[in-house]
């Protein structure tokens, strides 16, 4: 079976039937990595401090609040391994946890004095970015008392006050080093956090854009219903005045003309045939219409009617299924498949050629013409409403309504153009969605 070439273009099936906002995980997932970041700098940190530049600081309280810190972040990152959405309010706690975090080590190395007094900062706007605007004020809340207690209850470093010295200046120095380190992480996280944001925003874009185009075939499906009850009398009247014309001496004295209306009556019932159709579509009747066959039964009566009813030349049609599955005759299905090929014959009067295969779990129609092909603002824009290159009003439902079938059965359809002319339409539908569960014998159960 031919491969899409690199202009195809296709329409996802959905992963589940609910959609699940999958951007909280991936903060969380973020504010881990920046976790185990800040305990590897506070290791190092404080080991320069404390060996290098011979500032004494209280070692064995430092390394117990980073233990805690560590066991912290296990324990988020079995949380963040769940699955479940993230909450507003566990990102708040993770922050929160993570100001305390700061400030107890502040006040072991010097509170206000200490230059990386100025990761405040880094919270609050992670804060800003994450969180709900009544999260985001309050951690400013906490951040500024925290700072006022550092300077009201811890003691200073006892550092130099040599600024003037400028980057020779420990102070200088430290303060260098947290500016670096804040700027670095922002341009990181703050990154990726607003990547997470926009893919979440595509999401929810795309959903909506899924449920217009919902209500979209919901109205076309109750104007349709609506149209198909409407001409269900007009088409009885003509069957019954054909029928009393073929009784007529007028007409039975001329062959020609009993032809002519034995052609009408013949039409008029493919009329009355499609009508039904758009009424079983809709859910009518469908008890009394829906009929137990096999997959392979099915298309091959859906191409043998098909090739029937329609003015085609030549058309290929190769099954290659394999082991027959049973299923319902679906209209719906029908209609979709038949649409396809009618958009192929409409492109390629001459020649349509039809493959059926299998492939695991699904089942894959492709309908290949020898047309013009599709524009690429076409591929660009399949299944759009009223996308049509015929240019005519109302065109383009055709694909439109095949590819919301297929998505509503889980399927998807995809198409690009042949190389050496005409277009490919390949739908693949799971065969869960259409093959009825065999019972299990007697025996079995």
């Amino acid at each position: 079976m031919p491969r899409p070439t690199p202009e195809a273009v296709s329409t996802p099936a959905p992963h589940a039937p609910r959609f699940r906002d999958a951007s909280g995980l991936k903060n969380m997932e973020q504010l881990i990595q920046l976790r185990w970041i800040a305990v590897i700098g506070q290791i190092v940190t404080i080991e320069v401090v404390h060996y290098g530049l011979q500032i004494r600081l209280p070692l064995g309280a430092m390394f117990a609040i980073l233990g805690c810190l560590v066991a912290f972040n296990i324990a988020s990152l079995l949380r963040w391994r769940t699955g479940r959405a993230i909450t507003n309010g566990e990102l708040f706690v993770a922050l929160l946890v993570d100001v305390a975090m700061l400030s107890a080590q502040l006040y072991l190395s010097g509170g206000t004095t200490n230059p990386f007094v100025f990761l405040y900062l880094l919270q609050v706007i992670l804060g800003a970015v994450l969180l709900e605007a009544w999260s985001s004020a309050t951690l400013v809340v906490v951040t500024s008392l925290c700072f006022a207690g550092l300077a009201l209850f811890s003691r200073p470093l006892d550092l130099p006050l040599d600024h003037d010295r400028g980057l020779a200046s420990p102070y200088v120095q430290g303060m260098l080093v947290c500016f670096a380190l804040n700027a670095a992480l922002l341009l990181i996280f703050v990154t990726r956090i607003n990547g997470n944001l926009r893919e979440r925003d595509a999401r929810l874009a795309g959903l909506r854009q899924r449920a217009a185009e919902e209500e979209h075939i919901v109205r076309m499906g109750l104007l349709a219903s609506g149209a198909a009850h409407e001409l269900g009398t007009p088409l009885a009247t003509l069957a019954v005045i054909l029928g009393d014309w073929r009784r007529m001496p007028e007409f039975t004295a001329h062959p020609e003309l009993l032809q002519e209306i034995g052609e009408m009556q013949t039409q008029l019932q493919r009329c009355k045939t499609i009508v039904s159709g758009v009424l079983l579509s809709a859910g009518e009747a469908r008890g009394e219409s829906s009929v137990e066959t096999t997959v392979g039964t099915f298309l091959d009566d859906l191409t043998q009617e098909w090739r029937d009813t329609r003015p085609v030349t030549s058309f290929v049609y190769d099954n290659r299924f394999g082991h027959d599955l049973p299923m319902v005759s679906d209209s719906t299905v029908k209609q979709m498949i038949c649409n396809v090929l009618d958009n192929a014959l409409e492109a390629s009067p001459y020649w349509v050629r039809m493959e059926i295969d299998r492939d695991d779990d699904q089942l894959q129609i492709t309908v290949t013409d020898r047309g013009p092909g599709f524009a690429t603002s076409m591929l660009a824009e399949l299944g759009k409403p009223y996308r049509s290159s015929k240019g005519r009003p109302g065109g383009g439902l055709g694909l439109f309504l095949v590819v919301n079938v297929a998505r509503t059965l889980g399927g998807s359809v995809a198409a690009h153009n042949r190389s050496e002319g005409g277009a490919v339409v390949r739908v693949s539908l799971p065969l869960s969605a259409v093959v009825l569960e065999e019972e299990p014998d007697d025996d079995e159960r």
